[in-house]
């Protein structure tokens, strides 16, 4: 007996190991959807969304679906008789089976009711077919020796990814439903004991026209180099992760992170960095280090310096932030540096990278500070070579991309040592809002400390002229002067400093 159901068992995996397992579909419901989509002219703009001719598995209902698209995108009216002549003129009609075939379609439905499920179930069965595809050639490739690892590894994320972004889609809602996150929203921008809406950059001034870096927001910070675009990060990170608590995440694609972490001690602690480098600290030095960078290690602030990252592993990066450490910001050093596998060329490769950051921050909800390069044109430019927005290097797509575009000038790097206006510009940093969907453009001025790479709010103090050179600085502190009305005869007004005034002379 137990012979006998050995050899039954072994008679069943050889039967699957001959024949295979059938990839997912269901002919049954395909032919209830394209049966369905004939009943009613305007059905069919429930499924466009949902299904593309590759979804159906079997070749004939391809066929079938694209007629049906074809009269949709004529205005033409869909039912038995215009599909059929519609794959008349595709000289296809024979392919699928003729009049007949399609007529059968519509006699097993009564009626057009739960499409939408049915135009569902159908492309998850195509997404499944796909993920099978795709783990074939990846399993194909890895038992090849020949394959590199990093590129196997590209494949697979990229040929995933784009499975995931061609049949993952979001339905629209009722602005009933929207509306009721909207005032949500306000609500709790009214119990926030802070004045912004969004995550503060510790920079008051910003912080006042963006109210925060708001959720879902693409954030372009974009200069030429030595403007200061990692001080800058690097310094509201600081602000962020230690004056206010919020989880911060950066990808560093220019500096590893010790560099990083060494850059975030100097501006911390106000220790020169060459004595960070060669170790030569005082017995101060090493105390204030300690007690300086306590918060600093507290803070929370995780950093990633994975080179040459490919927006792939970005997203699952960031997803991985997200759900681990609740992170409320990213930021990336810088966008030019990262790949991808899918773009013929550099201006579309940095397209598409613009484009999937902006989709990440709007599928985590967080927004995305992106630093980028400038063009040399900035250089040539004639007087103050102030950045514009046709300056973004590489490509259009990423002004078009980005919420907020920020621009980091500082005109004492180009020697211009005063402004229009006559001020010093010395330690001056303008933070210029380009473009700002959702409000207003402005400059903002910060301080820029270069001995700790450091930017903060520009003191007031700092824009005050400098008055001391008109005093002799070896006299007493306090000095008195004597008012020329006292000393001079005649005044403007005739008055003898010696003579009191006359009831005549007081009319006032």
């Amino acid at each position: 007996m137990a012979k006998q159901e050995n050899k039954k068992n072994s008679t069943k995996t050889i039967t699957e190991n001959d024949f295979g397992k059938m990839p997912p579909h269901s002919i049954d419901l395909e032919e209830t959807v394209l049966g369905q989509l004939m009943l009613e002219d305007d059905i069919v703009l429930n499924t466009i969304d949902i299904l593309k001719p590759a979804s159906f598995y079997v070749q004939k209902h391809q066929k079938i679906y694209e007629a049906i698209l074809s009269l949709t995108s004529k205005r033409e009216p869909i039912n038995i008789q215009t599909v059929v002549e519609e794959l008349r003129k595709s000289n296809t009609l024979d392919e699928v089976g003729g009049p007949y075939f399609i007529a059968q379609l519509t006699k097993k439905i009564s009626s057009s009711a739960h499409i939408e499920h049915h135009a569902k179930l159908v492309a998850e069965k195509f997404i499944q077919r796909e993920l099978i595809r795709v783990s074939s050639e990846i399993q194909e490739r890895a038992f090849d020796t020949s394959t590199d690892i990093s590129e196997l590894i590209d494949f697979s994320e990229s040929e995933v990814f784009k499975v995931a972004e061609g049949n993952i889609k979001k339905a629209a809602a009722p602005i009933s439903q929207i509306m009721e996150d909207a005032l949500e929203l306000i609500k709790k921008a009214g119990e926030n004991k802070n004045t912004y809406s969004g995550e503060p950059s510790g920079f008051s001034d910003l912080d006042k026209i963006t109210s925060g870096w708001q959720s879902s927001n693409m954030i372009v910070l974009a200069a030429r180099p030595a403007m200061g675009k990692t001080a800058f990060v690097l310094s509201m990170m600081r602000n962020m992760a230690i004056d206010h608590d919020i989880p911060v995440a950066m990808f560093s694609l220019e500096m590893n992170s010790v560099q990083i972490v060494n850059r975030l001690i100097v501006s911390e602690t106000a220790i020169q960095h060459n004595k960070l480098r060669n170790g030569d600290l005082s017995e101060n030095d090493w105390k204030n280090l300690y007690e300086k960078t306590k918060k600093l290690t507290a803070a929370p602030i995780y950093l990633d310096d994975t080179p040459a990252l490919s927006i792939f592993e970005f997203r699952a990066k960031c997803r991985r932030l997200v759900d681990k450490y609740n992170i409320r910001c990213v930021f990336i050093d810088y966008l030019q540096l990262m790949t991808t596998t899918t773009a013929s060329s550099r201006e579309q490769e940095v397209s598409l990278i613009s484009r999937q950051i902006k989709a990440v921050s709007m599928e985590l909800q967080i927004p995305i500070i992106a630093l980028s390069q400038l063009n040399r044109s900035v250089e040539t430019r004639t007087g103050n070579k102030r950045p514009q927005l046709s300056d973004l290097r590489e490509s259009g797509a990423i002004e078009q991309d980005a919420d907020l575009v920020l621009f980091i000038h500082r005109p004492e790097y180009y020697g211009l040592m005063v402004d229009d206006e006559g001020n010093s510009t010395e330690g001056l940093a303008e933070i210029i809002i380009a473009k700002n969907r959702h409000g207003a453009t402005n400059t903002v001025k910060l301080e820029f400390i270069p001995e700790q790479t450091k930017f903060t709010d520009r003191n007031f103090i700092n824009q005050l002229p400098d008055i001391t050179s008109d005093f002799d600085t070896d006299s007493p502190a306090i000095q008195t002067f004597a008012s020329k009305m006292n000393t001079s005869k005649e005044t403007v007004f005739n008055i003898n400093p010696d003579k009191p005034f006359t009831p005549d002379e007081m009319e006032f």
